[in-house]
């Protein structure tokens, strides 16, 4: 890239980046108190609870991870896009609009922790505090992966270094989330949902295009790979695909039950009428968004041919998107400064899901942990100052936990997706369709589903290895069952919910 090139797409990165702050500054003015700060009011319409519950979703692993796991091994890897589009249309139909109603009547919960509380007429504060721990622990792996990406975006256009890249993004992101608080999120999600959408539908197109349909079958087999094999989505990296391969890739879509950053959207949405609107939109923005992710990964073998991303001098398979852009931009077309807004929309796809990761960790500490435990009585003031402290000390510790340059996005998402998946993912569903669960086993699923993809993931017990690498099953599928198991055994093992409680469903189900 020449230094006038670069200097335009810089120009494009500078602009969209001030109109992120604007927009936080903006937002700033609006914050009074703590549900405006973290759930804008709960006033949000349908289009932008839509585009920002699923942008904050997807985050640089729609435009980085899936995209790079299907140029790598082909086709094979879009179970997992096939799982979360099940997850996303399950989540909407019959999650949002229950979890709404719910929340609002559990004493107007502002958090997934404080609807848990508030669920259950938790006195002593046993499912505030452990699902407070378990959103700090798995969002500090979420928030470093969507960092990580960030400085993998700077380091690949602008040679920057990667740790300082990381800083840069870091920063940013810190500025309008730590300003605007929801508002200022939700609103720069919905410009960054619709700039990701942009360009994942026009790249693909463009590039399959240039490469001329009937060569690219010649030019993926230039590329080491058998064209058959790359897309049958029945094979994998060349070989058969395994059962339990596919089940770990579908079982993606049993986090969505449990993510915290998505299910607020849903609690902050204005009325009925506007979740209507939502469904339909978040529904057809997933669709099109994950089937033209693994388009990008398909079409950018043969169109990045005869480079091979992720051989020795080559940058890593996870930036195929990001080369794509480089070449048909500025090497092809030769418009930097269209390059630049393309390349934003990875930026955006980072920046949509670590604000939203920040904003929920500072609610657990904050509204959670300090007023919920700690300082019973702490004022709304306290409370805000709280949050964004909270804010900044989370982005700092995150960026810690990415300072490896060679730390995949895909293995971090996965990791945190897991945790929260299988600790709230059970009981969310339970609190809001089974009306026998009662305390006891609110807190056994979270603390069992936590523990079993920490042990899963993380405790060699196999001859040295985990469970994950020693079978090959993603850490949810146990995680999110042995909780759910639980939840049911230790509520029927214990005392019934009192009336009370019984009555609160009753009522929310009545409407």
């Amino acid at each position: 890239m020449t230094s006038a090139s670069l200097g335009i797409v810089l120009v494009a990165f500078f602009a969209y980046l001030l109109m992120m702050v604007v927009i936080g500054a903006m937002c700033m003015k609006q914050n009074n108190n703590a549900e405006d700060f973290f759930l804008g009011g709960r006033n949000l319409n349908g289009f932008v609870a839509a585009l920002s519950a699923q942008a904050s979703d997807m985050s640089g692993w729609l435009l980085m991870g899936l995209p790079g796991s299907i140029y790598l091994m082909g086709t094979g890897q879009a179970w997992i896009g096939i799982g979360l589009f099940i997850g996303t249309v399950l989540n909407w139909l019959f999650i949002s609009g229950k979890l709404r109603k719910y929340t609002i009547r559990a004493n107007n919960s502002l958090t997934l922790p404080e609807f848990f509380q508030n669920r259950y007429h938790d006195s002593r504060k046993m499912l505030l505090g452990a699902s407070s721990i378990v959103i700090v622990i798995f969002f500090l792996v979420y928030t470093a992966s969507a960092l990580s990406a960030g400085g993998k975006l700077f380091n690949s256009i602008f040679s920057v270094d990667y740790h300082t890249a990381l800083v840069i993004g870091a920063l940013v992101i810190l500025v309008y989330t730590f300003m605007g608080g929801f508002l200022a999120v939700c609103t720069t999600d919905f410009i960054q949902g619709m700039l990701m959408l942009v360009a994942l539908l026009i790249i693909p197109i463009i590039a399959y295009c240039l490469i001329g349909g009937a060569n690219f079958a010649a030019t993926v087999s230039g590329t080491g790979v058998d064209p058959v094999s790359f897309m049958n989505i029945m094979q994998e990296n060349g070989a058969p695909i395994t059962a339990v391969s596919i089940i770990s890739s579908l079982a993606w879509g049993l986090g969505y039950f449990g993510m915290p950053h998505i299910l607020v959207r849903f609690m902050a949405i204005k009325d009925e009428k506007e979740l209507k609107k939502s469904k339909v939109v978040g529904i057809t923005w997933v669709f099109l968004s994950l089937l033209f992710a693994c388009i990008i990964g398909i079409v950018g073998r043969a169109y990045l041919a005869p480079v091979i991303l992720g051989s020795e001098g080559q940058a890593s398979s996870e930036s195929v998107f990001i080369e794509m852009i480089k070449k048909m931009f500025i090497a092809d077309i030769r418009l930097p400064f269209i390059a630049g807004i393309f390349l934003c929309a990875i930026l955006a796809a980072i920046m949509s899901t670590a604000d939203s990761q920040l904003l929920v960790t500072a609610s657990a500490v904050s509204e959670d942990l300090y007023k919920g435990i700690f300082k019973k009585d702490a004022d709304e003031l306290s409370v805000l100052k709280l949050s964004r402290i909270t804010v900044v000390v989370v982005a700092m510790l995150a960026v810690v936990i990415a300072w490896d340059p060679n730390s995949s996005v895909m293995n971090l998402v996965s990791d945190a997706w897991a945790g929260f998946g299988a600790a709230f993912g059970p009981l969310v569903l339970m609190s809001l369709f089974w009306k026998r669960t009662n305390l006891q086993g609110a807190l056994a699923g979270i603390i069992s589903g936590a523990a079993v993809v920490i042990l899963w993931d993380y405790i060699p017990l196999v001859s040295g290895a985990t469970l994950s690498a020693a079978t090959g099953l993603y850490s949810l599928v146990p995680g999110f069952f042995i909780s759910l198991i639980l939840i049911i055994i230790v509520s029927l093992m214990t005392p019934e919910p009192s009336k009370e409680i019984v009555q609160e469903f009753e009522d929310v189900n009545r409407k």
